[in-house]
């Protein structure tokens, strides 16, 4: 059997950050990933944003490793070649209640350490004069991003620190050592690998895969919920030139106006909670009818979206660990001090801002499994 220092689970941004961290610390890693090219789970269907952090709740996960993810991000955009854009966000609220709203994200940004400007509406008008708004919150730290060119240099990085990415290599479960013992990792296709260290980043697959580690008490391992977020491209040339967001609803920010690096403007995600248990059985298909409700919500910010101008792009799914009406979790990043498992993480409930925070979570991990 094989043998090598740690394997992670999942070729996505976060897997590939992890496995990146773990290799510059010296230790031989691959990662398993089941599908023939790197990157084509969550982190393919995304709003490819840079956050900021102004969201999350002071001291959480969520919070600190976003802020520090996005400095390494900016960072490692500069000096490996990938495309971005510090285009920075405005957050609009169109009533006094929404207005209240983003004086609690300013409070929110300001324990966190995000940059934030308060704009009445004329000043935000100024910016961006096809708005409205009566105030906004201008987000100078949030940006874009080729998320696969990323994924890409982090790939390059981890190969050249020594380790590798095994494509088309599908993990069905785990047998943990205890102690100093290997884990033992079977494969898909009946062939067996040894590991000291596993991380698993298997997204939306996370969940389910953890049930099948063999000597991982099943109370460890939360419930999965989908949730999928539809996305529309706009037919013609955008008026904006920064990111519109409005003011947040609990963990959903709304119905939002991105840009990907062409200068094409998108509107999503939406939120729909999917029936499906299994991530094989979601259908990712875009449904033309509900783009009634995107003219209804964009005209809110911005009153001139015109008629027929919103055309069905793509969708993505958010690996939750929560459900209709409960509150949005933290990030789940466990260790050996919750589960007892010798050098064993799970990573669970990684949705938004797990792109911007992928770099900050493989240094978390390192940082777990050493003090560990």
């Amino acid at each position: 059997m094989d043998r090598v220092d740690a394997v992670v689970i999942g070729a996505g941004a976060v897997g590939l950050a992890v496995a990146r961290a773990l290799a510059a610390s010296g230790r031989e890693t691959i990662v398993a990933e089941a599908c023939t090219a790197i990157g084509q789970g969550v982190s393919s269907r995304n709003s490819e944003v840079i956050h900021a952090g102004l969201y999350y709740t002071p001291g959480s996960l969520k919070a600190s490793l976003c802020v520090r993810g996005k400095a390494l991000l900016y960072a490692l955009c500069a000096t490996h070649g990938v495309d971005f854009r510090n285009c920075g966000k405005l957050v609009v609220a169109q009533s006094e209640s929404e207005a209240a709203a983003l004086r609690g994200l300013w409070d929110r940004g300001a324990a966190n350490g995000v940059p934030l400007q308060w704009l009445e509406a004329r000043e935000a008008l100024a910016l961006e004069p096809e708005l409205r708004c009566i105030a906004a919150l201008s987000s100078p730290t949030t940006g874009i991003v080729d998320s696969h060119g990323f994924m890409l240099a982090l790939q390059g990085d981890l190969e050249k620190a020594g380790g590798a990415v095994a494509l088309g290599s599908a993990v069905d479960s785990a047998v943990l050592g205890a102690g100093d013992d290997d884990h033992v990792l079977r494969l898909a296709d009946g062939s067996e690998l040894a590991a000291r260290i596993v991380v698993n980043s298997a997204s939306l697959h996370a969940c389910a895969l953890a049930r099948r580690f063999e000597g991982l008490a099943a109370r460890f391992v939360p419930r999965e919920f989908f949730s999928k977020g539809s996305y529309y491209s706009l037919a013609g040339r955008s008026p904006f030139a920064r990111l519109i967001y409005p003011a947040p609803a609990d963990a959903w920010l709304g119905v939002h106006l991105t840009l990907d690096l062409g200068g094409q403007a998108k509107f999503g995600p939406d939120l729909e909670w999917l029936d499906a248990t299994r991530p094989e059985d979601i259908d990712y298909a875009v449904n033309p009818a509900r783009a009634h409700g995107f003219y209804e919500e964009v005209r809110r910010y911005w009153p001139r979206l015109p008629d027929g101008s919103l055309v069905p792009s793509y969708s993505g799914v958010r690996p939750k660990i929560h459900g209709p009406g409960q509150a949005a979790p933290d990030f789940r990043i466990d260790g050996t001090a919750l589960h007892g498992v010798p050098r064993l993480v799970n990573l669970f409930g990684i949705e938004s801002p797990g792109l911007t925070s992928a770099l900050a979570i493989g240094e978390a991990v390192v940082a777990m499994l050493e003090e560990s």
